[in-house]
């Protein structure tokens, strides 16, 4: 099996691959994981993936572990960085919604492959060594 570092390690040192230098993947790869910073930002987003347009008080049922103010900052801080948007509806009694923006929406294929690779993960060579 070929290790990353062993591919990486055999590039010329600054030379670009699709687009990225070590420095720059580095870099990108710190400012997607400020984007997700947050306990709850990951399962907020599942929960709007596939166009759903959920209210506060559907994401506070769908996530029952999370109290209505952290509910309501990670909701703020995703629609800060625009991957939600929020509709606010003048009516009584206040009615609001989120859902993704379009940007937050592509986001969906990536968490994807990503649950993939996870569910690939071999089971360790050592396990139940020791029993």
């Amino acid at each position: 099996m070929t290790r990353t570092h062993e591919k990486v390690s055999s590039l010329p040192a600054g030379k670009p691959v699709n687009g990225y230098t070590r420095e720059t993947a580095a870099a990108g790869v710190e400012e997607a994981k400020k984007l997700f910073e947050g306990r709850w930002k990951l399962e907020i987003l599942f929960h709007l993936f596939g166009g759903k347009i959920l209210r506060f008080s559907d994401l506070e049922r769908a996530i029952p572990a999370i109290s209505q103010k952290m509910l309501a900052q990670q909701l703020r801080r995703l629609e800060s960085d625009g991957l939600v948007t929020r509709t606010v509806y003048q009516q009584v009694p206040p009615k609001v919604e989120y859902a993704l923006t379009e940007w937050g929406q592509s986001l969906c294929p990536s968490l994807d492959a990503l649950l993939t690779w996870l569910a690939a993960r071999p089971e360790p060579e050592d396990a139940g060594a020791g029993e």
